[in-house]
This record gives structure tokens, C-alpha cells and sequence, in this order.
């Protein structure tokens, strides 16, 4: 399979000027050694806005005309929407039944329709959709411009801390972490490595890598996390990615994840999901080592800020874990 080249990122950066946020690097929570990447700060709130734009830019005239459908639990269905609605495409977001209802909100808001379906079945039915209606799909992270889109986040760390040795990222599907490693392992090779972060309980990257072939984790296991964002499992495209490209992958557990997302929001100011919050925790953890005295020489993506206010609250305040599921996710 053809990989991604640090060339399709640097003009996906091209492609992106003006519409979305360059994002800082700013401090982390006190005693860190490190720096954060606030992809919370983009207009939609989390990173996905790279990819979607940068796909919706490449549209033909054809697939502008007809639209542009997705699968989605919530983030790239919202960068999508809203990559579309400023190009004058339409949207529409297939979502997992339990898909947080601030995200499903903020995608209607944008004049995407929401078609909903149980987890098992939206890819099924984003392509359905494709061919009954003759749409373009554009999927989350399973698409070369996807994948470039998402790897600006990493050629903008490298613009911006010269002396980063490590750069930390969710793992999901595995474009961002995909794109990131493209960057830093093809305008650095061999200078800075990349290491991704799962939850414990949505591992299917890590095992893939350690068994060096792709392994899917069904629903009835990635539901058991708070981190919905991080509940899909890497595709065909994205495991050939990273089995050559991430230099490590390490994870977290949900008390991990929860600790992390209080100190970035008391020690850094920053609201952030849980899935957002996954590379920090990683650090915060000791699961990434560190540079004393020099927090510009790891940098962990912060991936997204789009949490259900009530599970921010109790994370915040530190009050979890309470009875009964998380917003969104699968009772057992």
C-alpha cells in the first residue's frame, strides 16, 4: 500500500492557511517536563478539522455537486460539516447509536444530516449512503487526505519547538498519529520519535503492532472506555502506517485518563475529552519518559476538547468514578 509522503503533508498545510487554527504549543500542568498541542483551540474543537479540510479541498467538481458523507462518533463528523459548509458542500454524518449529544448537537448546527445506526453498522451505512445517493466519502482516518491533513499537526511542532525529540499522540484509528509520524519520520528521520497512546480497554493498535498483523476489537470491548473518540480500531491503511513509522505504543488506564483530564484543566486551563486527554495522561503517568529541565523536547497532542459537560464536571471536580455508564458509552 502506498504510503503517505511528508510532501502530501506540506501541501495539505498549503491547503489549510486560513482555515484553521495554528495552534500554540503552551505549558503543561506544573512540575511537567513537557509542552501541549491544544488542538482544542480549532473552531470545532478537536484536531479532525485538518483532515476533513484538506479532503473537501481536493473534491472534484462532481463530488461537490453531490455532497460529502461520513461515518463518524462525533469530531470528524463535525470538521466535516463544517469543512463543508464554508466550501458550499453537502454534509451528511452517519453516528453510532451513544455518540455524545454535544457533539451529535454542534453537527446538526452546521446543517449536516444525522443519520443514526448501531455501532456495528455505520461504515455500512456511510457507504450505502455513498452509492444510493452517489456522495463522496470521505471517511475519518482510512484516506490519504485525511491522513496528510492530520500530519500538519506534526510539521507544525517541529516549526515551533526546534528542539522536540518526542512527539506523544492518541491512537485510534491511527490518521493523526499517522500523519504525525510522516512528518516527524520524513523531515527528521531518526531525531524525533513518535509514540501513541491507547486507553487499556480500546488496545487494538497496540496489540496489532505487537502481533505485527491488524486485529479489530469489536464494540462490546471499545465501549468499555470514556474515551469515545478513541473507540474505533485502526484500518488496513493506517496499521501499514504505523507499523512502519510510530516508534512505540503505550497505554493508559481510565483512572489515568480521568487524573489527566483534571490537570489539564486546573494545571493548564484547558478543557479536554478524554480522548484528548490520552497523551498527556501517557506523561503524566511516567509511561513517556522525559527530558528534565527541558519540557520543549516532548510535546503531547492535545487532540480535543468536545466533552459531555456532566463527565467534565465530575472528572474536574474529581468525583468519578459514579454510578452507572459514562455519557455515551455501552452498558455491559
Amino acid at each position: 500500500m502506498e504510503l503517505v509522503t511528508a510532501d502530501d503533508v506540506r501541501a495539505a498545510a498549503t491547503r489549510l492557511q486560513g482555515h484553521v487554527v495554528r495552534t500554540p504549543l503552551t505549558a503543561a500542568p506544573e512540575e511537567s517536563d513537557l509542552l501541549l498541542k491544544p488542538e482544542s483551540l480549532q473552531p470545532t474543537g478537536a484536531f479532525k478539522l485538518r483532515g476533513a479540510t484538506n479532503a473537501v479541498a481536493l473534491l472534484n467538481p462532481v463530488q461537490r455537486e453531490h455532497g460529502v458523507v461520513t461515518h463518524s462518533s462525533g469530531n470528524h463528523g463535525l470538521a466535516l460539516a463544517h469543512a463543508a459548509a464554508r466550501q458550499g458542500v453537502s454534509c451528511t454524518v452517519v453516528v453510532p447509536e451513544g455518540a455524545p449529544e454535544t457533539k451529535v448537537d454542534r453537527i446538526r448546527a452546521l446543517g449536516a444530516r444525522v443519520v443514526t445506526v448501531p455501532p456495528a453498522e455505520r461504515l455500512a451505512a456511510a457507504t450505502e449512503l455513498r452509492d444510493r445517493e452517489l456522495l463522496a466519502l470521505v471517511p475519518p482516518f482510512d484516506d490519504p487526505r485525511v491522513i496528510a491533513g492530520q500530519g500538519t499537526v506534526g510539521l507544525e511542532i517541529l516549526e515551533q519547538s526546534p528542539e522536540v525529540t518526542t512527539i506523544v499522540v492518541p491512537v485510534g484509528g491511527g490518521g493523526l498519529a499517522s500523519g504525525v509520524a510522516t512528518a516527524a519520520g520524513t523531515v527528521h528521520p531518526h531525531r524525533v520519535r513518535v509514540v501513541g497512546v491507547e486507553p487499556e480497554l480500546a488496545a487494538d493498535a497496540a496489540e496489532s503492532l505487537r502481533e505485527g498483523r491488524l486485529v479489530t476489537w469489536g464494540p462490546e470491548l471499545t465501549y468499555r472506555t470514556m474515551a469515545d473518540g478513541v473507540r474505533t480500531c485502526l484500518s488496513e491503511r493506517t496499521f501499514a502506517h504505523l507499523a512502519v513509522r510510530l516508534d512505540e505504543i503505550v497505554t493508559v488506564t481510565e483512572e489515568e485518563i480521568a487524573s489527566a483530564v483534571a490537570a489539564l484543566a486546573h494545571g493548564a486551563r484547558l478543557v479536554t475529552e478524554p480522548s484528548g486527554a490520552l497523551a498527556a495522561a501517557a506523561v503524566l503517568a511516567g509511561k513517556v519518559d522525559t527530558v528534565p529541565g527541558r519540557p520543549g523536547a516532548t510535546v503531547a497532542v492535545v487532540s480535543g476538547g468536545n466533552v459531555d459537560p456532566d463527565l467534565f464536571g465530575r472528572l474536574v471536580a474529581r468525583t468519578w468514578p459514579a454510578p452507572g455508564p459514562y455519557p455515551g458509552q455501552a452498558r455491559s
